[in-house]
């Protein structure tokens, strides 16, 4: 079977290329299930009821986030009634919401959706590593293939977090710092990996952000206005192929995709 997931959806020019790839690559890579993390689709800061619901009528079957997931305050209630809206699973008990869910698809095959987030430059929040596995386990004794999101910032924390999941997880796969890394790979035990698939949205900024007041920030130091950009919108994800009878990963593709390559998909 094959997993697209696509990385961190960055406001409105991340929602257009998704409403426009998605489609045409489940029909022509041979997609079975779509996953993207979607906690900067709603302006770059949070999601929405609206937003969410957009996304997922575009063919998208569960949604990760992190960090930035409560950055609407309307999304408290509605997280608790989407099962198809994830937040990290290590945030505290109590924590609106779930962090992990399976999805059987229409051939039978159960494929597990676990959400964690990384605790390195970031909220601490409960460990990662060990109640992480311990779910990884747990959702591998109820479905065939499992797809771990590991929202962090720390390259070295990602890293581990493979390597401590290999040959349980199907897939780990990175977000949150909104740059595509060139390490897609199948590690030993069967576990396709790379630490930061990518954001998809506007890349004539600075990882979404207009870059002229974050350029004076850095120069100044002083608090800016964080605009959304809007030029040299790319769509970045991953295809996980996957063998359903071992849950083992099989193959991981990065895309990198422009407007004018979507439209030739068509």
């Amino acid at each position: 079977m094959r997993i697209l997931f696509i990385g961190d959806i960055f406001a409105k020019v991340g929602r257009d290329l998704v409403r426009r790839a998605v489609p045409a690559l489940v029909r022509t890579r041979g997609i079975d299930l779509v996953i993207a993390n979607g906690e900067n689709a709603a302006g770059g800061f949070g999601l929405t009821r609206d937003i969410s619901k957009e996304l997922f009528d575009t063919g998208i079957a569960v949604m990760t986030s992190g960090n930035h997931v409560w950055d609407k305050r309307e999304i408290l209630g509605f997280i608790d009634e989407e099962p198809r809206l994830l937040r990290p699973f290590n945030y505290p008990a109590g924590t609106p919401g779930r962090g992990s869910t399976i999805v059987t698809l229409s051939s039978g095959t159960r494929v597990a959706i676990l959400n964690l987030m990384g605790r390195v430059f970031m909220t601490a929040l409960d460990d990662p590593f060990s109640i992480g596995r311990a779910e990884a386990e747990r959702l591998r004794q109820h479905a065939d293939v499992l797809l771990v999101d590991f929202h962090a910032e720390a390259t070295s924390e990602k890293v581990a977090l493979g390597w401590h999941l290999d040959g349980i997880a199907t897939a780990v796969v990175g977000t949150h710092t909104h740059v595509q890394t060139a390490d897609a790979q199948v590690l030993p035990g069967g576990t396709a990996y790379c630490t930061d698939v990518g954001m998809t949205g506007p890349h004539d900024g600075v990882i979404g952000v207009e870059r002229g007041p974050i350029i004076q920030r850095f120069l100044t130091g002083l608090p800016t206005r964080f605009d959304t950009a809007s030029g040299m919108p790319r769509l970045h994800a991953v295809i996980v192929t996957a063998d359903v009878a071992t849950g083992a990963a099989t193959a991981i593709e990065r895309l990198s995709l422009t407007p004018t390559d979507i439209e030739d998909l068509r």
